[in-house]
């Protein structure tokens, strides 16, 4: 990696820094990485009739995989502080792949559950990737770093939803989870000679620091706050792209899984945004622009549920919804990075926990809302949690709740 001679950390090591090439070897492998939980979103009518089972049933797919991700956050991501991390990355890269090759070959919708159960838990490898690239980051550019990283876990998201589609229209929805599979095992490879070995940074057994995640929360009013806005932005986001496939294959759109797919290419101006959101939290701006993006996902849930079948308000939508979860997401992240350097991986623990039990929450509630109350009834739940989450940013200005400089 290049550097600079003031680049470096005071332990005399290299700083990342945002334009390296194992920044963007990071990035591409978290946009890998986490791509295998948003596989599904645009199949899930196809899956339904492909097990025969209900929309409301297949919404859960979703729902279990959150639930995956978020138990791989509670018992592997806090394994990153412990143990050698290129190792520990690898190892997971290559669990995950043996989860979608078992999802390829599912023969029902109970043996896809489980799969997809596993594929969240071990997808998590995306999130010992980013506190890792915070970590070989300097102070000044961290956030930058951040950004640059999350931008390509962010890509992953959306371009995951645009390849699946194709690939299922082509090929059948198991090429999508063979060819995943498939990319996992040349990630694993690639990372295991490019990342440096860093070794754990503390001594805590496994038990304790899994209960010292509990005490970053009681201690930490800042990573509280960023963890509520965080898990309602995420729930409104969930709750929209689980419900957006059963809006869009029915009347008046009719569109088949390939033309969903590419919606999600709508929410790159989001991922594109993630270095805008670093630059702003390192020039000490990150409680302004919290507000300033949560109140953009509110505004698109005004659009698409006002002009549900008008074409130009569902991108609209789209757009100002990625901008403000992704701004946010970001914002949240560089500031939770600052609170303890030696514990960035149970901070993460904490924080991404929370965070996709939030969209567990939007995604199975938005498909059950959605059989009873149909699109309105999805997009009422979506708008307010982030309106939940307007007003906690609001009583930070009122009350001044947060300290002086907790507010980033």
């Amino acid at each position: 990696m290049t550097t600079d001679a003031t680049d470096t950390q005071t332990d005399g090591r290299p700083a990342l820094r945002p334009n390296d090439l194992l920044t963007f070897v990071m990035a591409l492998a978290c946009g890998v990485a986490v791509a295998n939980i948003y596989y599904a979103q645009p199949l899930l009518d196809t899956l339904a009739r492909g097990f025969e089972v209900s929309r409301g049933t297949a919404g859960l797919i979703i729902t279990l995989t959150q639930l995956g991700y978020a138990a791989g956050l509670i018992l592997l991501v806090p394994l990153g502080d412990l143990l050698e991390r290129r190792r520990l990355i690898v190892t997971v890269s290559l669990a995950t792949a043996v989860a979608l090759a078992g999802t390829a070959l599912a023969p029902d919708i109970t043996l896809f559950f489980v799969c997809a159960l596993a594929t969240g838990l071990t997808a998590v490898v995306a999130q010992i990737l980013v506190p890792f690239a915070a970590h070989l980051a300097s102070d000044a550019e961290r956030g930058r770093v951040v950004g640059r990283v999350m931008t390509g876990l962010l890509l992953g998201i959306l371009l995951a939803r645009t390849v699946s589609g194709g690939i299922a229209d082509a090929l059948g929805w198991r090429a999508v989870y063979w060819l995943a599979a498939a990319l996992m095992v040349v990630q694993a490879l690639l990372l295991s000679r490019l990342l440096p070995r860093e070794p754990g940074q503390t001594r805590l057994g496994y038990g304790a620091l899994l209960a010292s995640v509990l005490s970053l929360l009681r201690d930490g009013p800042l990573l509280r706050r960023r963890l509520f806005y965080g898990a309602m932005g995420f729930a409104a986001f969930s709750a929209f792209w689980t419900t957006l496939p059963f809006l869009l294959a029915r009347p008046p759109y009719d569109y088949p899984d390939s033309v969903i797919g590419l919606f999600g290419l709508l929410g790159v101006t989001g991922a594109l945004c993630a270095n805008l959101a670093g630059n702003l939290h390192d020039r000490g701006l990150s409680r302004v622009a919290t507000g300033s993006f949560l109140c953009l996902i509110v505004l698109s849930f005004l659009a698409m549920t006002l002009f549900a079948h008008e074409l130009a308000a569902i991108i609209v939508g789209i757009v100002l919804l990625d901008l403000g979860v992704q701004g946010n997401q970001i914002l949240n992240q560089s500031a939770i990075y600052q609170i303890r350097p030696e514990a960035r991986s149970r901070i993460t623990t904490a924080y991404m926990t929370g965070y996709f039990l939030g969209g567990a929450a939007g995604s199975g509630g938005a498909a059950w809302l959605y059989t009873l109350a149909g699109w309105p009834g999805a997009c009422a739940l979506g708008a307010a949690f982030a309106l939940a989450a307007v007003l906690f940013w609001l009583s930070e200005w009122v009350g001044e709740s947060a300290p002086a400089g907790q507010g980033d």
